[in-house]
């Protein structure tokens, strides 16, 4: 029997923290919460003041089992769940689920699993923080409050099965927003001026790539500009150098290291948060929910030795940041590695390149600036008071920081040589070589990444640490936003050229509006949020979103009673919801009305299906049933025309037959395809499903069929779902719609009928087994 008990919330943590104790401890993980609010309804006592009604759920009932048993043995539990509210929440639910006694128990919390924190915290435990724990609750209960109050509104008004949450609505609000900044966007074009000047010295030519200090709106302005050029003598009126320095970038916070893991790595939020778990898990980087910007005395000296063994004194300098947020959370330190000797682990290769990230990160915020000397020279123009040429170049002096890691670029160093510029005195004269005017046009506000978002949510004080990750994949998994690209549309421009006294005028084109990977609203994002900011604009503002979050801070410190800020929300909140509740609509919310079907004389709307997103030809109360056309992926009921409505009718559409049998073309869930003899065959999207002819198709069906019968290794005439086939892990039966593993050493081509329905049968029978010993622990 172990003295000791230690609870962590994760098996791999447990697994960390269990090396560096004796065998006087036993470690076990309570698998994260091991009680939650009630699912199947409310889970709040509203009588009582707003107490939670909470519950084990079926999954964790074994764990809890488990758990209190081992407390029963031991002298001491002690509770080392993570150190921030969520942490202090999971093991105050631990000590009432296991009805633990408070002389036997300890809390302990350390921001890293290292031998040294762990050992620490256990000589200095402490008793379970309740304002952390009211404050995690407060936040529970609230977002369960608008989610569970706010969703049948949305069920009964837009569409059935959605959902609304407090944050993510906000978040969803904000993409919103921007893809309507976007459309409303007008662009303008002007025209941009660059040179090429030489410099000859010696017989040795040095170019000198300069911009105009200002744009011309016309082409009229450029071509007279340039005409102007031909005439005009060029000299050196000005040279300026100053020293610049540039500074290193703070350690990272749990925002800045989900941005820069978006930005050089391309990690989505939810990835980075996953992998920097593991990384923590298992002691190799300090806590990685944290507001903090702050190293440790010890982190300071170790990487002050690191940088001084490995790139010389001259590169150190000890930098203290500070935390400027108002209330950061979880104010202990800023992400880093555990021991800053480590310079590279093992591990899976994100996690490889997570923690070079944060060690390159961490070092650099303790170097020395970068030295630069940058150098502006102004070209004078003989004919004009008003117009200049400038050239700016940059020359690394000292690349201090920058010899580790350059923040928030794809590239780890600086190229010193493009910014190079040649000697040159003033008042000398220089040759023009060539001047292009090219069209350049305004360019349309960006959509929001995932990193983009979080630093804008952070920017509005809306969510702590915890909260980006789980909100920016809630609002995608309920489709409400989706990570998209968009191709962009071609663009033609004109490019204006003077060379040896002669203009030319050329057209050239660009691909414009191209998005990689940039968070878009669905339709019923816009739907949704377009009702949510109609009737409930106090949860969607932004100011309130962000004082509800500084009341959980003044929880959090003990400043205010939890249950009182849930009551003042209350209090305003419900009315509101009754109002929306009881509310009467001329139309469907988010419905949009086009015009007239010329057929027809009925009329044309778009609107929420039950199905997603839809144009309805004609209305409930016509004689004839209206007819119903779901949009393809690429529209939206914000933007759609009258006339790309009614051409959705016109699918599916007969285009001849092959081999005696029709061949049409329609659009489903997942776009266009071709339906012959039973088959479908999806269409490339270089095909347009409205022009398409039988003369294109043919090779698509053909080709499907070739790819199917490569597929296929075997038939069996006693049975004709019976099949052996060739996947993209190798040969397996397909039966019924369930696939079959062939047994190791089987040629496939030799299976008969008989031992291929032996293999399916042994199959089935062990995984009904399977589930019936499954079903029996569950009973137990």
């Amino acid at each position: 029997m172990q003295k000791n008990l230690v609870i962590v919330e994760s098996p791999a943590k447990a697994k960390t923290i269990e090396k560096f104790l004796g065998k006087d401890y036993k470690v076990m993980s309570s698998y994260g919460h091991i009680r939650d609010l009630k699912k199947k309804d409310l889970g709040i006592d509203m009588e009582d003041n707003y107490t939670p009604i909470y519950e084990v759920p079926a999954d964790k009932k074994k764990i809890v089992d488990e758990l209190k048993k081992a407390a029963k043995e031991a002298d001491i539990v002690w509770l080392a769940s993570d150190e921030d509210r969520e942490g202090e929440a999971i093991s105050w639910h631990l000590f009432k689920t296991l009805k633990l006694d408070e002389n036997k128990t300890r809390r302990i919390a350390f921001h890293e699993i290292t031998k040294e924190a762990i050992l620490h915290a256990i000589e200095n435990p402490r008793k379970i923080d309740i304002n952390l724990v009211d404050a995690q609750q407060a936040r529970r209960v609230l977002d369960r409050i608008v989610g569970f109050e706010l969703s049948p509104v949305l069920w009964k008004k837009v569409k059935p099965a959605l959902s609304a949450g407090r944050v993510q609505s906000v978040a969803v609000r904000l993409i919103v927003e921007r893809e309507r900044e976007i459309q409303a966007f007008q662009t303008e074009a002007s025209y941009k001026i660059t040179a090429v000047f030489i410099k000859e010295e010696n017989g040795i030519k040095s170019e000198i790539k300069t911009e105009l200090n200002k744009r011309l709106k016309t082409k009229e302005e450029a071509l007279k500009f340039l005409e102007s050029l031909k005439d005009a003598n060029f000299s050196i009126e000005d040279i300026e150098t100053k020293p610049v320095k540039k500074s290193p970038a703070a350690p990272f916070t749990t925002s800045t290291l989900q941005q820069e893991a978006s930005r050089k790595l391309g990690f989505p939020v939810s990835m980075t948060m996953m992998v920097a778990q593991k990384l923590y898990e298992s002691g190799k980087i300090t806590y990685m929910r944290t507001d903090s910007v702050n190293l440790s005395g010890l982190a300071i000296n170790s990487a002050k030795k690191e940088i001084e063994s490995a790139y010389g004194e001259k590169y150190s300098k000890v930098r203290k940041f500070s935390t400027k947020s108002k209330g950061a959370q979880e104010a202990h330190e800023a992400i880093r590695p555990t021991y800053m000797s480590e310079h590279t682990i093992s591990g899976t290769a994100q996690e490889k390149k997570l923690y070079d990230l944060i060690w390159k990160r961490t070092i650099a915020s303790q170097m020395a600036d970068a030295e630069l000397e940058k150098t502006t020279i102004s070209i004078n123009i003989s004919n004009s008071k008003e117009f200049r040429f400038t050239a700016v170049g940059e020359v690394i002096k000292f690349d201090g920081f920058l010899h580790v890691y350059l923040e928030g670029t794809d590239d780890e160093t600086i190229d010193s040589e493009t910014s190079l510029l040649p000697s040159v005195v003033k008042g000398e004269s220089v040759d023009m070589q060539e001047t292009n005017a090219t069209e350049r046009f305004t360019q349309r506000p960006s959509r929001y990444s995932e990193a983009a978002l979080v630093r804008k949510l952070e920017e509005l004080g809306i969510g702590r640490p915890s909260t980006y990750a789980p909100t920016i994949s809630t609002i995608q998994n309920r489709e409400y936003v989706e990570k998209s690209n968009i191709e962009g549309t071609k663009r033609e421009y004109n490019v204006l050229s003077l060379k040896k006294g002669k203009i030319t005028d050329t057209k050239k084109s660009e691909i414009t509006g191209a998005d990689k990977g940039k968070l878009i609203p669905t339709d019923i994002g816009i739907v949704v949020n377009d009702f949510l900011t109609e009737y409930f604009p106090g949860i969607l503002n932004y100011n309130f979103t962000a004082n509800v979050e500084k009341e959980f801070d003044l929880i959090a410190e003990g400043e205010i009673n939890w249950s009182k800020l849930i009551d003042n929300f209350y209090k305003v909140f419900h009315p509101v919801v009754e109002a929306a509740t009881n509310m009467q609509t001329d139309h469907k919310i988010g419905e949009r009305i086009l015009g007239t079907d010329p057929k027809s004389g009925k009329q044309v709307s778009v609107k929420i299906g039950r199905f997603g997103p839809m144009v309805q030809i004609g209305v409930q109360e016509d004689d004839d049933k209206p007819q119903f056309a779901g949009l393809q992926k690429n529209q939206s009921i914000a933007t759609i025309t009258l006339e790309e409505a009614l051409k959705l009718f016109d699918l599916p559409r007969s285009i001849g037959e092959f081999e005696g049998k029709e061949v049409s073309v329609s659009s489903g869930r997942f776009g266009p395809y071709i339906k012959h003899d039973g088959k479908f065959v999806s269409l490339p999207k270089e095909y347009d499903p409205y022009s398409v002819d039988l003369e294109a198709a043919i090779p698509l069906i053909l080709e499907k069929r070739k790819k199917e019968a490569e597929k296929l290794i075997k038939t069996f005439s006693e049975e004709p779902d019976l099949q052996i086939l060739n996947g993209r892990y190798g040969p397996y039966i397909s039966y019924n719609k369930s696939n079959y593993k062939i047994p190791k050493g089987t040629v496939p081509e030799d299976i008969d009928y008989k031992t291929a329905m032996e293999i399916v049968n042994s199959t089935e029978t062990k995984t009904k087994g399977k589930s019936k010993t499954k079903s029996k622990a569950k009973k137990k």
